[in-house]
């Protein structure tokens, strides 16, 4: 009879299950019956994931006015804080993503992980162009003019012209069709990509800019509204880096 730790070492090798595996059932160690739970939760949650990867790769697909059509999917990071740019992101991802199973809207994974699906996407992409867009230029036209121009700016900077353009949310105007897509990141593989490449570019600028201003707590709260962040607006007021034409910024004083 295996021991335990044998058993749980086999379990941890097997990616599927086998034959062998029905005797577990049996076994009444608590040891054994754990382990195998175990397994079967990981498993169960593999198969859910590769699911959701299908499902999404089959819904861009439905999108491709004919066979081997190339769709480009666009997102947006930082619409809602007080500070820092909108970066939008556009990605044309290849049929077969075996890289990127796992890949969903930004808001929806981990950091570590975002950086990670960051990486496998810009190795596993036809094409993909990222775009940032000021903070004087959110001043200027607003938010949602602005990040419709950095949505179509992306899209147009891409090295391959898409034959479809998938938008989250968004009517644009470029030279390829473009569907409007609500929570398009959670349907969409090719508008979760972008959402990735979006949020860790916004991240990383956020960061640099903490750097320069670390009383706002930029690398912890992107530039987001939180209860700390409002604190520090009060006691330092604004910095280049906040949008002026959002409040409470927009009733306060900032110097360009």
């Amino acid at each position: 009879m295996k021991t335990i730790k044998e058993i749980t070492e086999m379990l941890n090798r097997t990616i599927a299950p086998e034959s062998w595996m029905d005797e577990l059932a049996g076994d009444g160690r608590k040891g054994v019956q754990s382990a195998l739970a175990r397994w079967q939760r990981q498993y169960t949650k593999k198969l859910k994931v590769e699911q959701e990867h299908a499902e999404k790769k089959t819904f861009d697909a439905s999108y491709a006015p004919f066979e081997g059509a190339l769709v480009a999917g666009v997102d947006e990071a930082g619409r809602g804080p007080l500070a820092g740019p909108v970066v939008t992101a556009a990605v044309i991802l290849p049929a077969d993503t075996p890289t990127l199973v796992g890949l969903d809207d930004s808001k929806a994974v981990s950091k570590i992980e975002r950086d990670r699906l960051a990486q496998e996407i810009r190795q596993a992409a036809i094409a993909y162009s990222v775009h940032v867009q000021p903070v004087e230029v959110i001043d200027q036209l607003s938010i949602y003019k602005a990040t419709k121009d950095s949505m179509e700016r992306a899209v147009t900077s891409l090295a391959i012209r898409p034959h479809m353009v998938l938008a989250d949310a968004m009517n644009l105007q470029v030279s390829r069709p473009v569907e409007s897509i609500i929570k398009g990141d959670a349907k969409s593989l090719a508008i979760a990509a972008a959402s990735i490449l979006a949020k860790t570019t916004r991240d990383a600028i956020m960061t640099e800019i903490h750097n320069d201003f670390p009383q706002y707590q930029f690398e912890k709260n992107a530039g987001y509204g939180t209860a700390e962040h409002l604190q520090a607006l009060q006691e330092h007021g604004p910095c280049e880096h906040h949008r002026t034409s959002f409040e409470p910024i927009k009733s306060m004083r900032v110097k360009r």
